[in-house]
C-alpha cells in the first residue's frame, strides 16, 4: 500500500525526472505520429528500412536539442530539420513534400491547441501544473495521440491527394515555401503562448484563436490548390498550342502528299518503265524523308507523350532542328506517368542533351538526330537513346563531363556538368556515352 502511496505521490506532485522520461517517450510517439501524417496526406508506402533511418535520425536530433537548447527555440529548429529529413530520405517531389510537412506538423499542432484550454479547465490546473505534474501531463499527451491516431485513420481512408504540378518557376516555388514558413511560424508561436499562458485565457479567446488558424490554413490550402490548377492549365495550353501547330504541318503535309499522288505514281513508274532502279532507290530514300517527317509529326501527340512538360520540349526541340535542316526521328513507346525519377530532372537532362545533339548534327553534311523512348521490361529500365551524327571525331568520351570543358568557343561547358550531377544524385539512374564513325550516342537508362 505505501509503494502504491509513494508511486501516486510521484505522479500527481511536480517531478522533474519523471516529466524528463515523459519527454523522451513522447518525442519518439510524437515523430512517429507525425511520420504516419505525412505518409498518408502523400499516400507514401515506406520501406521499414527508411522508416528506422528517418525515425532514428529525427529522434536524435530532438533529443539532443531537447536538453541543449532552451525552449522554445529548440521547437523552430526541430521542425525545421523534420521538413529537411523528410524531403532528402523519402524524396518525394519538392513541394508536395514541404506542404504535407506542414500539414502534418500544423494538424499535431491545433490538436493540442484545441484541447489545451478544455483539459486546463475541467482539471482546474494551470499550466505550470501541466508542464510539471507526470499525470496531468501523460493524459493530455494521451488525448493528443488518441485525437492524432484518429485523424491518420480517416486520412488513410480518404481519398485526398495532391496532384500538384512540379513544373513550376522559382518565383512562383519560394512565394508558395514563404507562405507555407510563415504559417507553420504562426502554428508554432500560438502553440507556446498557449501553452504557457492558457490558464489567463477563456476558452472563447482560446477557441477564437484555433478556429483563426484554421480557416487561414483552409484559405492557404484553397490557395495553393488554385495556383497549381492555374499552372497545370498554362501547361495544357501550351501543349495544346504546340500540337495544334503539329496538327496544322501535319495536314499541310497530308495535302502535298495528296496533291502529288498522281505525279509521284507516275514517277515511280517512269523509274520501272526504263528500268532505272538506281534512279527509283534514291527517288524512294527521298520520298520516304519526307514520309518520316510525317510519322515523326504523328508522333508529336500530347496523349503519345502523355507529360506537358516533356512534350512541349520535344515539340520546341523538333522544330528547332526542323528549322536547321536536321532530320529528327522519333520512337516513342514510354509512359512518362510511370517514370521512375523526377520529371524536373528528367527534362533538365534530356533537354542539355538534346541541345548537343542539335548543336553537333547541324554541323554535318548528313543531318539527323535519333531519339528513341521506351520500356525495358525484361531488364526492370526506362531507356532514352539520343543519336546524333557529329563532326568531331576525337572527342573524348570521358573528359566531356568536366566543369568548364568545352570544344565550343563561347560555351561554359557547364551543360553536361549539370547532366552529370544530376546522374549521380540518383541511385537508379544511369549515363552511358558512346560514339561510331557515324554517330555519337548517349544512352539514359532508369531502374526500377
Amino acid at each position: 500500500m505505501e509503494i502504491l502511496n509513494n508511486i501516486w505521490t510521484a505522479i500527481s506532485s511536480s517531478n522533474n525526472t519523471i516529466i524528463n522520461i515523459i519527454l523522451i517517450i513522447g518525442v519518439i510517439i510524437e515523430n512517429y505520429l507525425i511520420l504516419l501524417l505525412y505518409t498518408n496526406i502523400l499516400k507514401l508506402t515506406l520501406k521499414t528500412k527508411v522508416k528506422i533511418i528517418y525515425t532514428f535520425s529525427i529522434n536524435v536530433l530532438i533529443l539532443f536539442t531537447l536538453f541543449v537548447i532552451p525552449s522554445p527555440f529548440n521547437v523552430f529548429i526541430n521542425y525545421f530539420f523534420a521538413i529537411i529529413l523528410q524531403y532528402f530520405i523519402f524524396k518525394p517531389p519538392f513541394v508536395k513534400s514541404i506542404i504535407a510537412s506542414v500539414l502534418s506538423l500544423v494538424i499535431f499542432n491545433l490538436i493540442g491547441i484545441l484541447i489545451l484550454n478544455p483539459f486546463i479547465t475541467i482539471f482546474n490546473i494551470t499550466s505550470e501544473q501541466l508542464s510539471t505534474i507526470p499525470i496531468y501531463r501523460v493524459l493530455y499527451l494521451l488525448l493528443i495521440y488518441v485525437i492524432t491516431t484518429i485523424c491518420i485513420i480517416i486520412l488513410k481512408h480518404s481519398k485526398l491527394n495532391f496532384s500538384f504540378s512540379e513544373s513550376i518557376n522559382k518565383k512562383d516555388k519560394a512565394v508558395i515555401i514563404a507562405n507555407l514558413c510563415i504559417g507553420i511560424l504562426a502554428i508554432i508561436v500560438q502553440s507556446i503562448t498557449l501553452f504557457y499562458y492558457v490558464d489567463r485565457l477563456p476558452i472563447f479567446i482560446t477557441f477564437l484563436g484555433f478556429i483563426s488558424l484554421v480557416v487561414y490554413f483552409m484559405l492557404s490550402i484553397y490557395t495553393l490548390t488554385r495556383i497549381f490548377k492555374l499552372i497545370i492549365t498554362t501547361q495544357e495550353l501550351e501543349s495544346t498550342k504546340e500540337y495544334n501547330r503539329s496538327l496544322h504541318i501535319l495536314h499541310d503535309g497530308v495535302r502535298g502528299f495528296k496533291h502529288d499522288f498522281d505525279n509521284i505514281l507516275t514517277t515511280i513508274g517512269g523509274y520501272i518503265a526504263t528500268n532505272d532502279m538506281n534512279g527509283l532507290k534514291k527517288y524512294y530514300s527521298e520520298l520516304e524523308h519526307d514520309s518520316q517527317k510525317i510519322n515523326n509529326l504523328y508522333l508529336l501527340n500530347p496523349e503519345i507523350i502523355n507529360n506537358g512538360g516533356i512534350y512541349n520540349l520535344l515539340a520546341k526541340k523538333y522544330y528547332e532542328a526542323s528549322s536547321k535542316d536536321i532530320k529528327f526521328n522519333i520512337t516513342f513507346l514510354l509512359d512518362l506517368n510511370s517514370l521512375h525519377m523526377k520529371i524536373y530532372e528528367f527534362a533538365r537532362i534530356l533537354g542539355i542533351l538534346l541541345d548537343n545533339a542539335i548543336e553537333a548534327s547541324s554541323e554535318c553534311e548528313e543531318k539527323i538526330i535519333n531519339l528513341v523512348f521506351k520500356d525495358d521490361h525484361k531488364n526492370s529500365r526506362q531507356l532514352v537513346l539520343i543519336e546524333n551524327t557529329y563532326k568531331n571525331k576525337d572527342i573524348d568520351t570521358e573528359r566531356i563531363f568536366e566543369k568548364g570543358l568545352s570544344s565550343k568557343q563561347d560555351h561554359s561547358g557547364i551543360g553536361l556538368w549539370e547532366v552529370k550531377k544530376l546522374v549521380e544524385h540518383n541511385n537508379n539512374v544511369s549515363l552511358f556515352t558512346s560514339k561510331t564513325d557515324k554517330y555519337f550516342s548517349q544512352k539514359l537508362e532508369i531502374y526500377y
